[in-house]
């Protein structure tokens, strides 16, 4: 009896002794720690020539990622003892049989990965480039066997916790609440994370060690006596994937249709759908014989989730219209792009809000507010963001439109649904029944378990990238026929991917060699996409939704941006494939702290990096003769060109712009006249970055923050005008040239899609911005630099620009402005 009560006695104990618990998946960032994130993302930059080094760098990120991995293992195991115990009572929780089909092979693969790591911890931590660690990886590689068990046994697990649940709660209990304590430099946190959620971090591992044993070949010198070892290891692993990839895709995704069929889950994900003209999320699914839409019901508390299906089409009726055949949307009217700007500030805010509360052991309750309203701005933005249409088509009748954020995202689901469309399929109508029992399968089958925002991701997972990425794209090879080519560049930003530079066109080749520079601006980016597009020059194909004409997309490939990678000075050079074609192409980063460093040009006979009041002298010009140049060009054939100043031009063409403009070359208006107009946009604004201090000088910029912050417009108008009548007349008759210059391109929105906000957006942070040693003194992260300021910056030109004309003279004659000290 006392063993009984003992046995009862610890089970309560692990449903409510939060100390008794084991590791949080750690903030792998934090400064007391190693890693960054994911476990192969060590944001630490590396000189050029330390290739060993890196070797440290990933080992040291893997190490800490395992020590998440051993303690989500141990989490799981600690209430196997406790259930042991009560099973053999006149009480028990579960049987036996059940608690060894739930915890089935998890004591092993712990053992395996505890040894694995007590013996690589003290290698890293007492580096020397000479040591030996692939026998390690050779040993872990070898022991998958256990993970092949485990696999096998892996649904009947789910299964069994899922049952044992919904039939007792004290189980129920202990399997949503699980305690996962932190890494050793934070004794006192831990997280909840659900038992199905643990289950599946075996599968994940093995897919994550083999892709550190690819980091570390990259990284270890061919006569090293690791590399044999790591290759062995990585064989191994590779055919160990490969063989459970067959099996696990259809066991975690089958269903059996009331005939006996295998229906089998393809894809699924959450796409913005247009119904009755208001955008709705949708979670869609697509099975080898039927595309499901659905929706997750609301429930009540401690009920399971489940989907409510809004429409189905069986592939073999489903069609996609050709653009000119596609009916006009129903009228969704676009989100105003100010809006989704401040979204985008606000979730910064919120984050830079919720890792001061996390460093000052801040209460979790303040946390889960500040979560909250993340949350709510990250759904509002997944909502609203997305424009490019996908629409579908059941040949009986109704259309459906989505609208996508990615070309690549549209690509995808068009290309699952064509591959599967090539098979023999029949048409059927699913029973009710038939028709709940597909969507009740939907919530345990789904791969994607949460709506794609930053705020429901594992804090072990990287934080992404905040600067500027640099991207050559070289040339392409593998084309069967001669095309007019070009590429695109899409990155992630707040859960969604946005294209954010476009290549030349090629023409007429099977071997494209653009050899074309962009800078892409990064807002915490994991991923960079390249996608390649055969032009399409026949009017008649022009997409009914958004009037553009539908190029065809012949490859797309994606890679992870990993830090070790590309922050560094040197350029990264990769090939990326797809469907045989291989594109070539180059990167580096530039953090945005370094961005903000300004280097005044040592030479005074150029314009660039030369202040504006010595151009325009030596010029004898009110204005500089390279801003003029180039706004009468982007007037002249620019205007109507679509993401104008938004759209990268070839950094290449860029350069030598600012070299002919530098030279003052007698080539110049001749040079500009064959240039691509982006490039040239590009310069204009490379010029402005590159003063010696912003157009609205650092002396006046903690001014133009207070100015625009004042509540009252008389107040807010005084200081704003006053504000410009203390700049010195170069930047002022610069500065108001420029704004009537940017209001003429806002008019053409309709056609070339900037507003004055989008203007704002662009063109803000570069006119004003803090000086160096402002920026340092209060800013701690990467996010923080991007969110601080920057909507400040992006209200004082949308001020101006929404203001009636403004005269030079007027301004200057106009002395009733109350005085501001400045």
């Amino acid at each position: 009896m006392e063993e009984e009560e003992e046995a009862i006695g610890l089970l309560d104990k692990v449903l409510e002794d939060e100390d008794v618990f084991l590791l949080e998946e750690c903030e792998l960032g934090t400064p007391t720690s190693p890693g960054s994130g994911s476990p192969f993302l060590v944001a630490v930059k590396v000189e050029a020539g330390k290739g060993l080094e890196m070797r440290k760098l990933v080992l040291s990120g893997f190490l800490a990622s395992e020590e998440i991995y051993i303690n989500q293992l141990e989490a799981l195991l600690l209430p196997m003892k406790p259930l042991k115990a009560t099973a053999t009572t006149s009480q028990p929780v579960l049987t036996i049989q059940q608690i060894e089909t739930i915890f089935y092979k998890i004591q092993d693969i712990y053992e395996i990965h505890k040894e694995f790591y007590d013996n690589l911890c003290p290698k890293v931590q007492q580096w020397d480039s000479q040591v030996t660690m692939g026998h390690l990886f050779q040993k872990l590689a070898s022991q998958l066997g256990v993970y092949k068990a485990f696999v096998d046994n892996y649904k009947v697990a789910l299964e069994t916790a899922e049952k044992c649940s919904q039939s007792n709660n004290q189980f129920q209990k202990i399997s949503e609440e699980l305690k996962v304590k932190g890494p050793k430099d934070s004794k006192d946190s831990h997280t909840s994370v659900t038992m199905e959620a643990l289950l599946y971090k075996p599968i994940d591992r093995v897919t994550r060690s083999t892709l550190v044993l690819h980091d570390l070949l990259k990284h270890t010198p061919v006569d090293h006596p690791d590399y044999p070892l790591l290759q062995d290891a990585l064989r191994i692993s590779q055919n160990f994937l490969s063989s459970i990839n067959e099996d696990i895709d259809p066991r975690r995704t089958a269903v059996t249709t009331p005939k006996g069929e295998t229906r089998q889950l393809v894809k699924d994900g959450f796409l913005v759908e247009v119904s009755e003209s208001s955008r709705k999320l949708r979670h869609v699914f697509l099975f080898t014989d039927v595309l499901l839409c659905a929706k997750l019901k609301k429930t009540s508390a401690g009920k399971h989730q489940q989907y409510d299906c809004k429409w189905y089409i069986p592939l073999a009726d489903l069609v996609f219209p050709s653009p000119e055949e596609s009916e006009a949307s129903p009228q969704v009217h676009p989100f105003p792009d100010h809006e989704l700007e401040d979204m985008k500030m606000k979730i910064s805010t919120f984050k830079s809000e919720i890792q001061k509360e996390k460093a000052n052991k801040g209460q979790s309750r303040a946390i889960e507010r500040l979560k909250k309203k993340m949350f709510e701005n990250e759904f509002l933005l997944l909502l609203n963001s997305p424009t490019i249409p996908f629409r579908i088509h059941n040949r009986n009748g109704k259309s459906y439109l989505f609208l996508l954020s990615s070309d690549y995202e549209r690509s995808e689901w068009r290309e699952a649904i064509q591959k599967l469309q090539k098979k023999d399929l029949q048409a059927f109508v699913l029973s009710s029944v038939e028709l709940q029992v597909l969507t009740g399968s939907c919530f345990k089958l789904r791969t994607v378990h949460n709506i794609p925002v930053t705020s429901n991701k594992d804090d072990d997972e990287s934080p992404g990238l905040y600067g500027f990425l640099h991207v050559i794209v070289h040339s392409a090879k593998g084309f069967k026929q001669s095309a007019h080519l070009y590429c695109t560049l899409e990155v992630d930003s707040f859960g969604y991917f946005v294209s954010k530079a476009k290549t030349r066109v090629f023409r007429d080749t099977t071997e494209p060699k653009w050899d074309e520079e962009f800078e892409i601006e990064l807002e915490g980016s994991q991923s960079l996409r390249i996608l390649c597009y055969e032009k399409c020059y026949d009017k008649t194909k022009v997409n009914k939704d958004n009037n553009e004409i539908v190029d065809k997309i012949m490859g797309k490939g994606q890679i992870q941006l990993d830090p070790q990678t590309v922050e560094t000075k040197n350029w990264h050079t990769d090939v990326i494939e797809m469907n045989g074609i291989k594109v070539e192409f180059s990167m580096k980063f530039t953090s945005r702290d370094m961005s903000l460093k300004r280097t005044p040009s040592k030479k005074q006979t150029g314009v660039f990096g030369v202040k504006i009041s010595v151009v325009t002298k030596r010029e004898r010009s009110k204005v500089p003769y390279i801003v003029r140049q180039c706004v009468e060009e982007v007037e002249k054939r620019g205007i109507e060109e679509v993401g104008i100043y938004r759209i990268s031009g070839v950094a290449t063409d860029i350069q030598a712009l600012k070299a002919v403009f530098d030279a003052n070359n007698k080539d110049i208006l001749l040079m500009l006249s064959d240039m691509d107009i982006n490039a040239i946009a590009g310069t204009l604004k490379l010029y402005f970055r590159e003063l010696p201090e912003p157009l609205l000088t650092d002396r006046l910029y903690p001014a133009f923050m207070e100015g625009i912050a004042l509540s009252d417009p008389a107040a807010k108008e005084n200081c704003m005008m006053h504000l410009l009548r203390s700049l010195p007349d170069p930047n002022l008759i610069t500065f108001l040239f420029l704004l009537e210059h940017l209001k003429r391109v806002a008019e053409k929105e309709p056609i070339n899609k900037m507003s004055l906000h989008n203007l704002a957006t662009v063109f803000g942070p570069t006119l004003l911005r803090p000086s160096e040693v402002e920026s340092k003194a209060h800013l701690t992260s990467a996010a923080d630099i991007w969110s601080h300021d920057v909507m400040a910056q992006v209200q004082v030109l949308l001020y101006y620009l929404q203001h009636p004309p403004i005269s030079f003279a007027e301004l200057k004659r106009n002395t009733l402005y109350f005085s501001t000290d400045v």
